[in-house]
């Protein structure tokens, strides 16, 4: 990790966000209840059980801190939790709609809002939680921040689009797995960091250094959860393991372990990756085939070498207040890499 920066121990660093995470929530327990006052009682049901579901409140929190880094203070006129709040919205509405298209049932230990509202309730909310979060983007951070948003919320669409070609085409591509990461997951995070910098009066090389920040850290955010989705604790993480499988995502633990393996293994993997049928009953066979091979670790260790990267870019920073905020900014990737859920 970056230099002259001590990251904060995950028990301190949750204790110490606790009350940004409380702030972040009450002001959307206080959006929401103003914005459905006037509107079916079903929209505010359908949004309080979905939003307020757990959650780790990590791109709000990246707003936050990446404006505090660049010298927000809540003097100034913009309102940095309101305009956090607006990722935690985006957040929701693709978890909404995610879940109806894989016809989950769970999210984070809970019944899902489509399998309990229905299908057509779950999209609905997905819809209304997008639109209030461009408002919510231009309401504060006006054309510049709506701009990154937009071109974030684009790449998301895109990125799922890839990752759905590379499934039907059985894609082993390394690279072109990267590049659905970066759409779907990895420039989300980013602009979170780069719209706080942007809140924050920051400077153009600080709001790059953000940027490719919130990048890496997105990047390892979606590789520790494609490891999770084989190695994961179902009770811990509220969802089953191995759906990526199932449905013949191209994660990075299975290309790893297909270039890595002999021609038998190979050719194993990839019969009861097309075999659907039998993928269910072969997961365990899946899992020994990839853990053979090392594939895990070295998924793990991709993740630490892209994250050390964004972290050593904020060394641009200086000053009282860079100090006692990068050890955050640190203690939150060091989180990503080591989160069990």
């Amino acid at each position: 990790m970056a230099d002259r920066v001590i990251p904060i121990p995950k028990e301190e660093l949750l204790a110490k966000i606790a009350p940004e995470i409380e702030n972040i929530e009450q002001k959307m327990r206080e959006d929401l209840q103003n914005v459905t006052a006037s509107s079916d009682p079903l929209l505010a049901e359908i949004l309080n059980y979905g939003i307020f579901n757990g959650g780790k409140r990590l791109r709000p929190l990246l707003v936050v801190f990446a404006a505090r880094l660049c010298g927000w203070t809540p003097k100034c006129k913009i309102d940095v939790y309101r305009l956090a709040i607006a990722f935690e919205y985006l957040h929701g509405a693709t978890l909404y709609h995610d879940d109806v298209i894989d016809r989950a049932d769970l999210r984070r230990g809970k019944t899902t809002v489509s399998k309990e509202f229905g299908s057509i309730a779950a999209i609905l909310g997905g819809d209304f939680l997008h639109s209030r979060s461009m408002f919510l983007i231009g309401e504060q951070g006006g054309v510049e921040a709506l701009r990154i948003f937009c071109r974030a919320t684009a790449a998301m669409v895109d990125g799922e689009f890839l990752q759905l070609r590379n499934a039907q085409r059985y894609n082993l591509s390394e690279e072109d797995y990267f590049a659905a990461v970066k759409g779907k997951t990895a420039l989300l995070i980013a602009a979170t960091c780069e719209i706080g910098a942007l809140a924050g009066g920051a400077t153009v090389h600080q709001q790059r250094a953000l940027a490719d920040y919130g990048l890496s850290l997105g990047t390892a955010f979606q590789i520790i959860d494609d490891l999770l989705d084989y190695q994961g604790d179902s009770i811990k993480t509220g969802k089953a393991v191995g759906n990526d499988f199932q449905e013949g995502k191209m994660t990075l633990p299975f290309i790893l372990a297909v270039a890595a393996a002999d021609n038998e293994d190979r050719q194993r993997l990839l019969s009861l990756l097309e075999e659907q049928e039998y993928q269910e009953g072969a997961f365990e066979e899946v899992l020994a085939i990839i853990g053979k091979y090392g594939s895990f670790e070295l998924c793990r260790k991709k993740a630490e070498k892209i994250v050390e990267k964004g972290v050593n870019g904020l060394k641009i920073f200086s000053g009282k207040e860079c100090e006692s905020i990068l050890p955050f900014l640190n203690g939150l990737a060091v989180y990503v890499l080591a989160r069990k859920v």
